[in-house]
């Protein structure tokens, strides 16, 4: 019985090929920080409120401009096509099913015509601006092409963090297919059936669409040089340059930089230190959404990210100010147990722990979230 997004965590961690499993539930390190995010949100006390009408609880809003049945919306996963087949298709076709917003990642299996293809709804791309800037700017315009309605700039990424337990594993896409991954992978016929199943098992965004790059090992070359450390604020102005549409900077964790985002004309932020997967010994997420939404005012919105495991998590970022939240690895793991159908019910789990939550706090609308329902002791500075 399914009754949480841990026993989601469990069900993947049978099901997906530990090398995937490990790349989802990981972060940076020593992972303090990827466990902070967790604990600092666990932290923060409710407020229980009795005798309030809360029979009638509304929990949509809209994020971005587009209405959402809950204020969450699919975070950008990368490799979430190998959680399970096919996975970013059936992550989007789950959102847009339950009727929340999806993002693509630029690292994602599945590529953005191949999403564009499976749904019918506009969904939001990711992009990392690479050193080769003609292919950031050629998958601008396929993600334009692709009737993207959002932009969400990542960061936080200059260099990549130390990541153990990748490194340890060999983490490539597909799995090399070396003694120990195929000890692996015959512990798990579901999740080898499906890839057997599909065609897409490599970087679909990348993949035929770099010269020179053909092939798994110098995808692979090619990859690890196009992290741009010279990435700089003079680079939004660029950005702007090759997309009009709505502009998302994700991976912000001080105010100064919220600002400076809001200067550069973006249309939102997203509070986050890449779910602990980067800089280790970073402060927790939650911990500086109040600092953020204290810099930015109503000049944009402020999404927060990193750390939600439960409705009540989505409950704290909301009254601490958020507009909105995104979840990676509570979707990233139902999508590994179950396909998308266990994204509907990721989703389905922290709508019913929300409603509740709300309820018990005496709270009919999400709109009227504030810190009067959290216990004034545990709100952090």
């Amino acid at each position: 019985m399914i009754t949480c997004i841990e026993d989601l965590r469990i069900l993947a961690r049978r099901r997906v090929p530990r090398m995937f499993y490990d790349y989802v539930d990981s972060g940076s390190w020593s992972e303090g920080t990827y466990r902070e995010n967790t604990a600092a949100l666990a932290r923060i006390g409710l407020e229980q409120r009795v005798l309030r009408d809360i029979s009638e609880r509304r929990l949509g809003k809209k994020i971005l401009g587009t209405p959402a049945r809950i204020p969450v919306g699919l975070a950008p996963l990368g490799m979430a096509g190998m959680q399970s087949a096919d996975g970013e298709i059936h992550a989007a076709r789950a959102a847009f099913r339950f009727g929340v917003p999806f993002t693509l990642s630029t690292f994602s299996i599945c590529s953005l015509e191949d999403v564009a293809a499976a749904v019918d709804e506009p969904f939001w791309f990711q992009l990392y601006v690479m050193r080769e800037r003609d292919f950031s700017a050629r998958l601008m315009e396929r993600a334009r092409a692709a009737g993207c309605s959002a932009l969400v700039l990542t960061v936080d990424l200059p260099v990549l963090g130390q990541r153990h337990k990748d490194l340890r594993n060999g983490l490539t896409a597909p799995p090399r297919l070396t003694f120990l991954n195929l000890c692996d992978l015959a512990r798990r016929p579901r999740w080898c059936l499906g890839m057997a199943r599909t065609r897409r098992r490599a970087f679909g965004n990348i993949f035929g669409h770099v010269r020179g790059v053909d092939d798994m090992s110098s995808l692979m070359a090619w990859a690890s040089q196009q992290l741009d450390a010279s990435l700089s604020w003079d680079d939004i102005g660029w950005v702007r340059e090759h997309w009009d549409g709505r502009l998302v900077i994700k991976g912000i964790l001080h105010g100064d930089d919220a600002r400076r985002a809001a200067e550069a004309g973006a249309d939102a932020v997203v509070v986050s230190n890449h779910g602990g997967r980067q800089l280790d010994g970073a402060r927790a997420a939650i911990t500086v959404l109040p600092e953020v939404v204290s810099a930015v005012g109503d000049k944009m919105e402020v999404l927060f990210d990193s750390g939600i495991r439960s409705g009540q998590d989505i409950l704290k970022a909301l009254a601490l100010g958020a507009d909105g939240t995104l979840i990676g690895r509570a979707y990233g793991w139902g999508l590994g147990a179950m396909g998308g159908a266990g994204v509907e019910c990721a989703l389905e789990l922290l709508e019913r722990e929300l409603s509740l939550t709300m309820a018990l706090c005496g709270v009919n609308d999400v709109e009227d979230l504030s810190r009067e329902h959290l216990v004034a002791s545990t709100i952090p500075n």
